[in-house]
């Protein structure tokens, strides 16, 4: 049985508008440039405003008509068009200073392609150079197989149908090992080293020795019980000595003579803030590629004026009158939204200058006091969630570098007694107690926590090792040097 009724509920519904100020205020610099762009490109009625405007008048006079020949757009040239001319759709987002440079191709070879040109060097059957060349291609970017036998002969057999044992597998691998550069195929840090040392020139007595360690040692020459080896190998702390800087010497990732390659296609960060010190007065400005001069076209605005002006039944007309007052409404949407958007960026970062005024003015990191969301929301009046996408991805360059806004939050720690102090004070302490250390006698992280406590951090064993991973600092064992 069907029934109607009524019902009264709340939902929470976000606007157009509020949807296009949360992207906005995610946006890094770079991916805001990209939407203003893509805006430009897809609203007729939104244009830039920049100084290029009166530079142009001639060409826009051209264009569109001067004053003398037809005067003002009249209405009429565009009743009998279907579409908005080529002309009203093309954004022209480029600086009238801005060179036009053609993007330089690299023609240099991919670490895999260097391999590959390798194959042809050696006198292989047709079957063994596809197996060589399906080594390759399981071979990762610093140069290692991290695939086992077993798992490359499943693949061969289930996705081309061929049964390749072990050992043909082992002769292919093996194959590849003597390719440039030495160390290229290992399946082990401990293999890529021996396959190194068995291609040197000479075989004096240090290299030999250095076979042994790194064949027999491993385990204990990777935790630094040098101790240990010495004893076994009946060998001094010179011998010792040469035998880390043979290793040193080595190459552990074969692959990254490569990496500047893959250096060139990662991203540069671009701040979005700059923060300077006029005479002990801080001044926070956005970037200037943050400022985007927009405005409405004034031809689509004159357009709208004729189109409230002269009233028609005509469908056509009406059509292109609702479609010039969409675009133009999308137009002011988006300018209004952009200026929001400045506008919380910059009274955020005020605020977080406010509340770390002294490490601005000095650059010490230990001034940092400690900082979460809520303070900064507090003093700027917005929404958790507003001061955590504006600092999620955004950077601030100062004279002292550029930082990410992440980098001014920190829990407060507090000790026992009730005294509170910023993690980035005791990481500065730690670092600096492990940077003076007897590198043959290192600090275990009990007697960091000791010494931590004698500066006055009184905390745990277990957060003195929390925070030394975090300032990417080895234990005690892999820190202590002969």
């Amino acid at each position: 049985m069907l029934k109607q009724q009524l019902a009264q509920k709340q939902q929470l519904k976000l606007l157009p508008q509020q949807l296009m100020l949360v992207k906005l205020l995610e946006a890094t610099t770079v991916e805001l440039d990209e939407r203003v762009i893509q805006e430009l490109e897809s609203n007729p009625a939104l244009e830039e405003s920049a100084g290029e405007e009166s530079n142009n008048d001639a060409d826009s006079q051209d264009e569109f008509g001067s004053d003398q020949d037809s005067g003002d757009a009249d209405l009429g040239d565009y009743r009998n068009e279907d579409d908005i001319p080529d002309y009203k759709l093309i954004a022209n987002n480029r600086s009238k200073d801005e060179k036009k440079e053609d993007i330089p191709f690299s023609a240099d070879l991919t670490f895999h392609e260097f391999l590959q040109e390798q194959v042809g060097l050696r006198n292989l059957t047709e079957y063994e150079r596809t197996l060589v060349e399906y080594i390759i291609g399981n071979i990762d970017n610093d140069g290692y197989l991290r695939r086992s036998t077993d798992d490359m002969s499943n693949d061969l057999l289930f996705q081309l149908g061929q049964d390749v044992g072990e050992k043909e597998l082992t002769e292919a691998i093996a194959c590849v090992q003597e390719f440039d550069p030495p160390g290229v195929c290992a399946r082990s840090l401990q293999e890529c080293l021996l396959l190194q040392l068995c291609r040197e020139e000479s075989a004096s007595k240090i290299c030999n020795v250095t076979k042994v360690v790194i064949e027999r040692y491993f385990e204990e020459f990777a935790r630094k019980n040098y101790s240990k080896i010495m004893s076994e190998l009946g060998i001094g702390d010179d011998v010792m000595k040469q035998v880390v800087h043979e290793v040193l010497r080595l190459n552990p990732k074969p692959g990254n003579a490569w990496s500047t390659l893959l250096e060139k296609n990662k991203e540069v960060v671009i701040p979005d803030f700059v923060v300077e010190n006029d005479n002990g007065t801080l001044v926070v400005t956005l970037n200037d590629r943050n400022h985007h001069s927009l405005r409405v076209n004034p031809d689509y605005q004159q357009m709208q004026q004729q189109f409230i002006s002269e009233k028609t039944s005509n469908k056509n007309i009406k059509e292109a009158a609702h479609y010039v007052k969409q675009q133009i409404e999308s137009a002011e949407i988006f300018i209004e939204t952009l200026n929001r958007r400045n506008v919380t960026l910059l009274t955020t970062m005020r605020a977080i200058i406010e509340l770390q005024q002294p490490f601005f003015l000095d650059g010490n990191e230990a001034l940092l006091r400690p900082m979460i969301l809520k303070d900064v929301a507090e003093i700027t009046g917005y929404d958790l969630s507003t001061i955590s996408r504006v600092s999620n991805s955004k950077y601030v360059q100062t004279e002292f570098g550029t930082f990410p806004l992440k980098y001014f939050f920190s829990q407060l720690v507090q000790t026992e007694s009730g005294e509170e102090f910023s993690v980035h004070e005791v990481k500065n302490v730690l670092q600096n107690i492990i940077g003076n250390e007897d590198k043959q006698h290192p600090y275990s992280d009990e007697k960091l926590a000791e010494l931590l406590t004698k500066e006055g951090f009184d905390i745990a064993r277990r957060t003195v090792a929390k925070y030394r991973d975090q300032l990417g600092l080895p234990t005690a064992q892999l820190r202590k040097q002969l």
